[in-house]
């Protein structure tokens, strides 16, 4: 069997979501947490990618924001609370670390190694191979002075135990595939580390493996092998169960998603049709209306007022503008205040959103740092007869 690590943990985590992605290949779209983590994986990439110069806290943050995928999330405050969260870790990443300091040798490094063993053969009592191709990524792998280390990044919140970083499987497939890469390096193995950095936290929990832990790994793993192949698909209820992109084919969440009755194509044709109907009748009275108000606005500049009056009622000009901020200015306001970060993408609703808290000299320069960005003219109405 050929299988990826991630198709393993996928299996570990849910036999049935494994048999949806892995086998039936039904995509879904990825999960904002996955998004997220990408993003925050491509910046590792780039913060550490070999070069004369490393990129500095700054050229960080501006490749995040440009690799950053709003549509995603499922409101504007749920996407500035993540997009915040990332250049929190940026940040303290940097406090913690200097990207000139480590001495990397790869970086998203893929592998694919061979795994198993000899058993019986069905016929006699000649043993023959039973092996498996695995495949994945490392993140990173550096040289330390003694040894060599290797990395995996999590953006996951919930940190494991050092007892479970101790008897992780995924960083014993990663140590295996280091070590079919450099095998004189099997003899040094009490010099290389295996670590997991949850960048959140900003820990880095770390381990090493003797050669029977590295043996129990392979021997778990190939259990779970033989599990897929005995196609055992139950579904297992999760935590992540919130998370998972296939409930609508899950016999455990499924109902859910049920419809009390199903729509026929007649009545989907009739829909289409009077939808295109009132669609076209709608864009024929905008068109209209907009001449309308253009004559309107016409005739109350002609004439001077702000209001015209009816049989049916009045109709009243407005005026509506549209503010945007010098951005130089307002983190020089903000920063002193350790509010920036929560307008680090400069909108009009994050700004009205901290506005409450700043104190009232703050509040002036914020409004003075206000530029009318464009005016509209526009329209109100109000219903009735002799309206004053």
């Amino acid at each position: 069997m050929r299988l990826s690590y991630s198709a393993l943990d996928t299996y570990r985590t849910c036999p049935l979501k494994y048999k949806f992605q892995e086998i039936d290949k039904i995509r879904t779209p990825k999960s904002k947490e996955a998004v997220f983590g990408t993003t925050i994986h491509s910046t590792m990439k780039f913060i550490h990618k070999p070069g004369i110069l490393f990129p500095n806290l700054e050229q960080a943050m501006e490749f995040f924001s440009n690799a950053w995928n709003p549509a995603v999330f499922d409101s504007s405050e749920e996407e500035r609370s993540a997009f915040s969260q990332g250049i929190k870790i940026l940040e303290n990443y940097y406090q913690k670390n200097n990207p000139a300091d480590a001495n990397i040798i790869d970086l998203e490094s893929r592998f694919q190694i061979t795994i198993g063993h000899a058993k019986p053969a069905a016929s006699d009592h000649a043993l023959q191979p039973e092996t498996h191709i695995v495949s994945g990524i490392i993140d990173r792998i550096d040289k330390t002075p003694d040894g060599y280390e290797i990395i995996d990044y999590k953006t996951t919140r919930k940190m494991p135990t050092q007892e479970k970083v101790d008897q992780d499987i995924q960083l014993s497939i990663y140590l295996k595939a280091f070590l079919s890469r450099y095998p004189k390096e099997i003899a040094n193995l009490d010099k290389i580390t295996v670590s997991l950095y949850y960048l959140k936290h900003g820990v880095k929990l770390s381990s090493r493996r003797t050669p029977e832990q590295l043996q129990k790994s392979e021997d778990l793993f190939l259990d779970i092998i033989q599990l897929i192949e005995s196609e055992k698909f139950a579904p297992n209820l999760s935590p992540l169960c919130d998370w998972c992109g296939y409930q609508n084919l899950c016999p455990m969440w499924k109902h859910k998603f049920k419809e009390s009755r199903k729509i026929d194509s007649q009545t989907v044709n009739q829909a289409i049709n009077e939808y295109i109907e009132l669609k076209s009748a709608i864009n024929i009275t905008k068109d209209r209306l907009e001449k309308i108000q253009e004559e309107i606005l016409r005739y109350m500049d002609q004439e001077g007022v702000s209001r015209v009056f009816g049989e049916n009622g009045l109709i009243a000009q407005t005026l509506r503008k549209t503010y945007k901020y010098d951005e130089k200015r307002i983190r020089e306001i903000l920063e002193p205040l350790d509010k920036w970060e929560n307008v680090l993408k400069v909108d009009g609703i994050a700004l009205r959103n901290i506005l409450a808290v700043l104190p009232l000299e703050a509040k002036e320069a914020l409004d003075k740092a206000k530029i009318v960005d464009k005016e509209t003219r526009g329209l109100t109405i109000k219903k009735g007869k002799n309206n004053d």
